[in-house]
């Protein structure tokens, strides 16, 4: 194959792969930064074995082979990212320290252009933060046998293969790994269900929690939540539970002088509803990031907050500092 042996046509061949191989390592490893890490390694094997490539699969599945064993390297030198949270439940998104959120314009545009025949749609399956919190409860190797047949749609003999196990191995992973979804989705019939974007009623939802926001208005935010609602901020430990522990929250937030005052920019995070925080300390002209907030809502009700630093916000296309105000004169 002559895109194989001529440098630059094989640089410009594995760019076409580099956005779903990133999100094919992130549902692997939940960390877009990891993720990034790993496509580099996956792309880098690629060009050191260009020449063993024969043809007998398309360069996708070989591209995937490739990106699976390099994850599975990690996850099996790195035993603690899987992680056991217990038995039934959504695990919080605060118990997996090194999950962050995937940008939505970075998901745009991933689909394959391609006319391979296993060229897919690689964001069919949902990629929700409470999704990728579940799979990091999943061994290494049901982690990738899930992801494969599920969401690559490989056949358990192309599985076993990449794995070198047999088929029954794969198919008994399969259910295993499937069952243990099933558990932090139980009141969901169809269970963990693809998600596209934020429909209109969770963008206004969105922009009732920003405006909230704005007016430091505790009790607005909390007359959205569900009586059940959890609030994380991974890495850190932090975790509230229930209607009254965020009301308390937010009432303590938005105590004058206590943070300052808000401005919200909208975004979208993992196909979900996201906001910018920045804050305007007193005696200070700008506001200034401080974190982002990615959103589920479920039948009008906001039932979990997840909350991140800012590390990721280039990625994002957002601001360190909103535009200066002018302060009121005080002379």
């Amino acid at each position: 194959m002559t895109s194989m042996t001529d440098d630059a046509a094989f640089a410009r061949m594995m760019d076409g792969y580099r956005g779903e191989l990133r999100v094919h390592c992130y549902r692997m490893l939940g960390s877009f930064t990891d993720a990034e890490d790993h496509v580099q390694e996956t792309l880098l094997r690629a060009w050191r074995s260009r020449e063993s490539f024969e043809g007998r699969s398309t360069v996708r599945a070989w591209l995937y082979r490739i990106a699976t064993n390099v994850c599975l390297d990690t996850l099996r030198t790195h035993p603690e990212r899987v992680l056991l949270v217990g038995d039934v439940g959504d695990p919080a998104p605060s118990e997996i320290p090194w999950l962050q959120p995937y940008p939505d314009r970075l998901l745009d545009g991933v689909a394959p252009t391609s006319d391979e025949p296993d060229a897919l749609v690689v964001a069919r399956e949902t990629i929700e933060l409470a999704y990728l919190a579940a799979i990091q409860l999943l061994p290494a190797n049901q982690r990738a046998v899930l992801i494969l047949r599920d969401v690559l749609d490989w056949s358990a003999a192309e599985t076993a293969d990449l794995l070198d196990t047999s088929v029954a191995s794969v198919t008994s992973a399969l259910q295993r790994a499937r069952a243990t979804l099933k558990q932090h989705r139980p009141d969901e019939p169809g269970g963990w269900a693809p998600v596209i974007e934020p429909s209109a009623d969770e963008r206004e939802l969105l922009q009732r929690y920003m405006d909230a926001h704005v007016r430091a208005d505790s009790v607005a935010v909390v007359a959205m939540m569900r009586e059940d609602v959890r609030f994380t901020m991974p890495p850190e430990p932090t975790l509230y539970e229930g209607r009254q522990a965020l009301a308390d929250f937010f009432a303590e937030t938005f105590t004058p002088g206590a943070v300052g005052e808000f401005r919200l920019v909208a975004t979208q995070a993992n196909r979900q509803p996201a906001a910018a925080n920045y804050v305007r300390a007193p005696g200070d002209t700008v506001f200034r990031a401080i974190s982002l907030d990615v959103l589920r809502f479920e039948r009008g009700q906001l039932v979990e907050i997840t909350t991140f630093d800012t590390s990721l916000f280039p990625l994002f296309g957002l601001p360190d500092v909103l535009p200066e105000i002018d302060l009121p004169d005080t002379d």
